[in-house]
């Protein structure tokens, strides 16, 4: 009978399980926010930042204003009414996100503080109802004093906002898309709210309990037509490190990561250049006598590999840290890994320190506008790269970044850091100056710089099945890089140096559909 009895005073009582939750829910929205605003305001320090403090200031307010509330206010069906409320307004979330990200981005603010309006309104008011449970709950518990029932009602929420964190993190967010994880939330929240009124007649929370329920769902449909602002959506998911899509229109197929496009293949023409950039991963062909092994750090949808691998007489291998990048480009962009096309899941500063290859070429192909791991940007990751090179081997990064003004801030220091290793870097836009482009930056380990006109005539002698005149006539001087920082692996403030970007259009060039007659073999 003791047993039993111990057992049974485990068991929540109703305000516990609010509490419970209220944590889940909090924290778990607080991590989707992340995925939410991250394809119109990136990922940055600053956009975890705004997160971070919206919720905790709405919550905040909840528990002061719920606080002086609670000895008057608080029941079980009032608690069930801000759990109703809390769901209703994450069906508006989960049906209307991106138009109010789009009203909230019209706000006027420093680039660093673009995101603050519309974390703010997304998530300030469910948060703030949220906030209201716990002192409800630590009214309404059956505790002796006060710090006891508070200290109750504390441990209860933070187990719940951990559950929330780590199912939210490691379960939902790789498994299932954003909209079916709101409505999961706005279900549980109503679920829960519903419970707390079982006993109830059928009026007031249970009816509008169900009503919001019902709401929930249709909001979970309405994002679910399969069309995008890049055309017919293929495949869409959310990785444990990105959103994932993959679109089509005519018969140019795209992968978006995080809503920006990253590669695209012509389904006709599948060893054709469709973003012009691409070419460009050519160009260290024409500085140094021989390559024979190649490694990609990013794979995307492969397509660099792919063309060397078919291409050239080389080995290429590929560092790619999210398997499902490699698996979506497995099945929508023709991937096949064969004796010559090798790909590693793994990190490509990780994959450099743990082979013992040497390469002829390295390029890096991870960065993206808003989002770059700094790992690959430092000194001593440089260093590292150089130490994988062959005597005559070249180093390739595509960066994202403006040649000139404001927005050239990372493009600059990753070439001053670049220029602390290697003895030559040279510099290739794609667009014209001052827009936010591709960037070809290429390092190698010579003494003797090479000529654009000495680039002109090895194009013209070298048999690389593709002509690189316009690549070379893009080539740029050194930048000044006098105000920029070297980045190194205690202090690189890549999110600082990417702030002049937000909100500035991202310039990606496209080839013409019979774009060939530029190619030479193919």
């Amino acid at each position: 009978m003791s047993t039993f009895r111990s057992r049974m005073a485990w068991r929540p009582s109703d305000p516990g399980l609010a509490v419970f939750v209220s944590g889940v829910a909090s924290m778990g929205l607080e991590i989707l926010a992340g995925r939410i605003v991250a394809p119109q305001f990136g990922s940055s320090i600053y956009t975890w930042g705004s997160i971070i403090a919206v919720f905790l200031a709405a919550l905040s307010l909840g528990y002061h204003f719920g606080g002086k509330r609670a000895t008057r206010r608080a029941t079980d069906e009032r608690l069930a009414w801000l759990l109703i409320g809390t769901a209703a307004y994450v069906a508006l979330v989960v049906f209307a996100a991106d138009m109010m990200l789009s009203m909230a981005g019209a706000v006027p603010l420093p680039s660093r503080f673009a995101s603050l309006p519309a974390v703010t309104l997304l998530f300030g008011p469910p948060t703030y109802l949220l906030g209201f449970v716990s002192p409800y709950a630590a009214q309404l518990t059956d505790r002796e004093g006060v710090g006891e029932a508070s200290g109750h009602v504390y441990a209860v929420g933070t187990v719940g906002s951990i559950v929330g964190a780590f199912g939210t993190t490691f379960f939902l967010i790789p498994s299932f898309g954003v909209e079916s994880i709101g409505v999961g939330f706005g279900l549980l929240l109503v679920g829960t709210a519903l419970w707390l009124v079982r006993d109830a007649k059928w009026h007031g929370p249970p009816l509008t309990g169900v009503a919001v329920a019902v709401l929930v769902v249709a909001a979970g449909f309405s994002g679910a037509f399969g069309v995008s602002a890049g055309g017919h959506v293929l495949y869409h998911t959310q990785t444990p490190y990105q959103e994932l899509e993959v679109t089509q229109v005519g018969d140019v197929r795209t992968l978006y990561l995080d809503g920006q496009p990253h590669s695209a293949m012509d389904v006709t023409e599948p060893n054709r250049h469709v973003f012009e950039y691409t070419r460009s991963f050519h160009l260290p062909l024409l500085m140094t006598e021989d390559v024979d092994r190649v490694l990609f750090v990013g794979g995307g949808g492969f397509t660099g590999p792919k063309h060397f691998a078919d291409a050239y007489n080389v080995t290429v291998d590929v560092a790619e840290l999210d398997p499902e990048v490699i698996r979506t480009s497995k099945e929508y962009f023709g991937l096949e890994e064969s004796p010559n096309l090798n790909v590693y899941n793994t990190g490509g500063r990780q994959f450099l320190q743990e082979t013992n290859r040497t390469y002829d070429l390295i390029i890096l192909d991870a960065y993206k506008k808003d989002k770059v791991p700094f790992q690959l940007t430092t000194v001593e990751f440089m260093r590292l790269a150089e130490s994988r090179l062959d005597d005559d081997g070249v180093l390739f990064a595509n960066l994202i970044s403006a040649p000139s003004g404001p927005a050239s801030e990372f493009y600059r220091a990753e070439y001053a850091t670049m220029a602390e290793v290697y003895p030559q870097v040279y510099t290739f836009p794609t667009a014209q100056d001052g827009v936010v482009q591709n960037i070809e930056v290429v390092a190698t380990k010579r003494s003797d710089r090479l000529s654009p006109a000495e680039l002109r005539r090895r194009n013209e002698r070298r048999d690389i099945g593709i002509d690189l005149s316009p690549e070379i006539a893009s080539y740029r001087q050194p930048p000044p890089t006098d105000d920029v920082p070297v980045l190194r692996d205690d202090r690189a403030p890549v999110d600082d140096l990417l702030d002049p970007m937000v909100g500035q259009r991202y310039v990606i060039q496209r080839t013409g559909a019979n774009d060939t007659a530029a190619e030479r073999g193919t």
